[in-house]
């Protein structure tokens, strides 16, 4: 992706990966599994943290109806994020893990289309190429600092603000000592 990326392109193509990592832990078993679900729960909390600060927002804003289209697409997010912090407890492996991993990846993959149903596909009507452009750097500026970690109530820019730098510090020390630790 290069600085001439759009918001829209680039929550496309990160909804791209978010698609093919729900595969990938679907397809595989083990340590390869349990990677790549911390790959999937990382992607998705600073791609909800980043939409919640500088998308929904600006959505709100600017698009017809905006407030219910950001309103649904948060309860959607919030019930994502209480699925991704049970699931992030228990055994990769378990048949329990994988039922409510099937249920998440449906609930993520509707909320990802209705995004770009219902609040992308109006951003090119809305704004320009430089806004969307600029957009997309703020999405990215957001991503760096955001938690790692799903982080249920923290859904509005405001809550990101107060919890996200205490919450983006621990998570990624957690990462660390993951790593670390195999």
């Amino acid at each position: 992706m290069t600085e001439r990326t759009d918001v829209v392109e680039l929550l496309k193509e990160q909804h791209t990966r978010i698609r093919e990592l729900f595969d990938e832990v679907a397809n595989t078993k083990g340590g390869d599994r349990k990677r790549h679900f911390h790959d999937l729960v990382r992607l998705l909390a600073v791609h909800e943290t980043a939409e919640e600060e500088v998308v929904h927002p600006f959505a709100r804003k600017n698009i017809d109806g905006g407030e219910l289209v950001v309103k649904e697409r948060i309860e959607e997010e919030e019930k994502a994020k209480r699925a991704l912090s049970r699931l992030d407890d228990m055994d990769p492996d378990s048949p329990e893990f994988l039922d409510e991993f099937a249920a998440l990846r449906q609930d993520v993959l509707a909320h990802a289309d209705n995004e770009e149903r219902y609040e992308l596909a109006h951003f090119a009507r809305i704004a320009d190429r430089g806004k969307l452009e600029a957009l997309a750097r703020a999405v990215r500026a957001a991503e760096a600092l955001a938690p790692t970690r799903p982080h249920p109530g923290t859904d509005t820019a405001l809550k990101n603000v107060a919890v996200g730098p205490m919450a983006a510090v621990i998570d990624r020390t957690r990462d660390v000592v993951r790593k670390a630790m195999g």
